[in-house]
């Protein structure tokens, strides 16, 4: 005996209430290549605009001034330039900075960045190159009439401006101690010893 099924109706597309548009392979083929050149339009666009941002960044970055180091320069009571302390009221005579001893209130003239390099991290206004630039002093120890470089350039008018024995306090002659440049204490002078190689301290110079 032989079954008879009822042929069921095809379906309607239309009968979902929507329009379903059916595309060859052709037409795929084509949808999915804009796709993936899109996609790769896109990524290149923003990888040239991060570049171009990172370019315009860096830039700005190096064009910025460079932070100037904070100034320590002042002049001490006796018009020597010193050393600016953080209270900014304290002028320490050059030779009081990197001396293994904290004259200022928080150490900062016994810093490493000051102190692990000398003299090539001090600031130049605190240092003195003898006429041998191996050599230097504090620039508060030139010109003081004691023959701190050893060669006498620190009592020099041409290397260190210094005036010939401006001070009172010195007696102007050719020294026969070494210790000594272009004069000697007046409180040498006529003590019994030969102090000037013209023996001007004892028989011209007075105390």
């Amino acid at each position: 005996m032989n079954r008879t099924y009822p042929k069921r109706k095809s379906m309607d597309t239309t009968s979902f209430g929507s329009t379903v548009t059916m595309l060859s392979r052709e037409e795929k083929d084509m949808c999915c290549g804009c796709t993936r050149r899109c996609v790769c339009t896109i990524a290149v666009i923003l990888i040239v605009l991060m570049i171009v941002a990172a370019a315009i960044a860096c830039t700005a970055v190096l064009a910025l001034p460079a932070k100037s180091p904070e100034s320590r320069y002042c002049l001490t009571s006796n018009n020597y330039t010193g050393f600016l302390c953080d209270d900014r009221i304290t002028c320490l005579l050059p030779s009081q900075v990197c001396n293994s001893a904290s004259d200022c209130g928080n150490g900062e003239d016994e810093s490493t960045s000051l102190c692990d390099n000398l003299p090539n991290n001090l600031p130049g206004y605190l240092i003195f190159r003898c006429g041998n630039p191996q050599f230097w002093i504090y620039s508060n120890l030139k010109c003081n009439g004691i023959n701190n470089c050893g060669d006498c350039s620190d009592e020099s008018q041409t290397l260190a401006s210094c005036s010939i024995c401006g001070s009172q306090s010195w007696w102007s002659c050719t020294p026969v101690i070494y210790q000594y440049c272009n004069c000697v204490p007046r409180s040498l002078c006529q003590n019994g010893v030969q102090d000037c190689v013209n023996w001007s301290d004892e028989y011209t110079c007075t105390k």
